[in-house]
């Protein structure tokens, strides 16, 4: 389908004589200005906005690739160099709390430096801390490379990112665009898991590292050339933008906003808000019962029960297959349901899963364990485009800050969930506690999200210079 593009500006032919003077007259340098910055619309057969979030979702998966790595590489490690379960989960925990504090900082830098740099420059720090981590011998090294440097960088391609893009691009289904984002990291792991897990079991953990290093750098060129950071750029609005309406949700970014002081300001805000402590809350054991316990732990958990590393990584691709199903559904969803509705029922339906969890594992597929994965898939990161509503909805300008704000208390949750399970792994000798308390955890946050008040919160961000 064909879709006409609308001037984001307006205008014609420029007036000719000499320039206007009086009060009208920096108001008109100005029109010119903008006219000059931005190229004249064309027709396009498909919008410009879908390029930008088919790039988009390229670069999350090429982000993705660390994400898969420390449930497959846990295992080596520990077999090389003899590290415990719980030394290897705090450079988890570390890379999540960075990953998640990261976010409403790389969120407010995007305004001012733009989608693009930001994104180039975060995965070439993805790839260079994983492509050193070849070179490690003590387990603070790895907590440098895989804690801090990694963690920066996946913290700048974190979901902040891809509400940006749905936010910025598109008026008109940006549920269903922040699924497909969202689906991106899934993707990723679907595609790094197997592959992670068979290279390090018949190479070794550095040939998997530098997979993930190259992969990263591989997507580098593609954001550079192809993403762009304001529809205004090419001279559009954003997709199903009314033509009617008075631009003012694609401002080109800034260069005199100060990026941290606007993320802490959007904090400030936000927190005198009961229902931004409810999406942070809520937030928060979404991570733990996603990439800190099952993302990190569930490998070696079914090794522990028998099962081989690959066969586990396999299970948790499967996870990674439905999740896009589940994140793009969720997203449709998103556009007719009420958010706070499917945040209840997913919240819930994860618990029973993890209740069943233990009753699960042993050292065979079986038909149980499929039903688990298939099921857990589809409500893996299906929280994502609902909070992002909630967010938008009820902090309007400042929403998308405000998410990176919540989805650092979800990177907490996860690096608290990382660490406390692969303690109690080493204390108790199985993961069956922290499957229990985390099945608990999703009960209360299910209670915590259907309670969110529906009433948008006054808390403009101003930017601060």
């Amino acid at each position: 389908m064909s879709h006409a593009v609308t001037p984001a500006t307006s205008g014609g032919p420029a007036p000719e004589g000499p320039a206007p003077e009086g009060p009208e007259a920096p108001e008109t340098a100005a029109r010119e200005a903008t006219q000059d910055q931005h190229p004249t619309p064309k027709h396009h057969r498909v919008h410009p906005a879908w390029i930008v979030a088919g790039v988009a979702f390229i670069a999350l998966i090429g982000a993705a690739g660390f994400r898969a790595a420390p449930s497959v590489l846990m295992v080596p490690l520990q077999d090389e160099f003899g590290w415990s379960r719980g030394v290897l989960s705090i450079a988890v925990g570390v890379n999540l709390v960075l990953f998640g504090l990261t976010a409403p900082f790389a969120a407010a830098l995007m305004d001012k430096f733009g989608i693009r740099k930001v994104t180039a420059v975060a995965l070439t720090l993805v790839a260079a801390g994983s492509g050193l981590t070849v070179f490690i011998t003590a387990d603070w090294q790895l907590v440098l490379l895989w804690g801090f440097l990694v963690g920066l960088g996946t913290g700048s391609m974190a979901l902040v990112f891809a509400a940006t893009i749905a936010n910025r691009w598109f008026v008109k289904r940006r549920g269903l665009v922040m699924g497909i984002l969202t689906a991106g990291s899934a993707t990723g792991q679907l595609i790094f898991l197997p592959v992670l897990a068979w290279v390090a079991e018949i190479s070794s953990w550095r040939t998997a590292s530098l997979i993930i290093s190259a992969a990263a750098l591989a997507v580098v060129p593609l954001v550079v050339i192809f993403l762009r950071n304001h529809p205004s750029e090419l001279g559009v609005r954003a997709y199903g933008e009314d033509p009617s309406t008075p631009e003012s949700t694609a401002t080109p970014a800034s260069p005199q906003v100060n990026a941290a002081k606007t993320a802490i300001n959007a904090l400030r805000q936000a927190s005198h808000s009961r229902t931004f402590w409810a999406l942070m809350a809520g937030f928060a054991i979404c991570g733990a019962t996603t990439n800190g316990l099952i993302g990190t732990h569930f490998v070696p958990a079914a090794h522990d029960h028998g099962l081989s590393q690959t066969t586990a990584a396999g299970l948790l691709a499967v996870v990674g297959i439905f999740d896009i199903i589940g994140t793009i559904g969720s997203g449709i969803l998103t556009d007719k349901v009420n958010p706070r509705t499917l945040l209840a029922f997913y919240y819930f339906f994860r618990g029973v899963g993890l209740v069943m969890l233990p009753f699960l594992l042993s050292d065979a597929v079986h038909v149980s364990i499929v039903a688990f994965v298939i099921v857990y898939g589809l409500d893996w990161v299906a929280t994502v485009p609902p909070t992002v509503a909630l967010c938008r909805e009820l902090f309007g300008m400042s929403g998308t800050i405000v998410f990176g704000w919540v989805f650092a208390a979800h990177q907490i949750g996860a690096a608290l969930a990382s660490v406390g399970a692969g303690v109690i792994r080493d204390l108790t000798g199985e993961y069956t506690l922290a499957w229990f308390a985390s099945a608990g955890l999703c009960v209360i946050a299910a209670f915590i999200s259907f309670g969110i008040r529906q009433t948008p919160v006054p808390t403009p961000v101003v930017l601060t210079k």
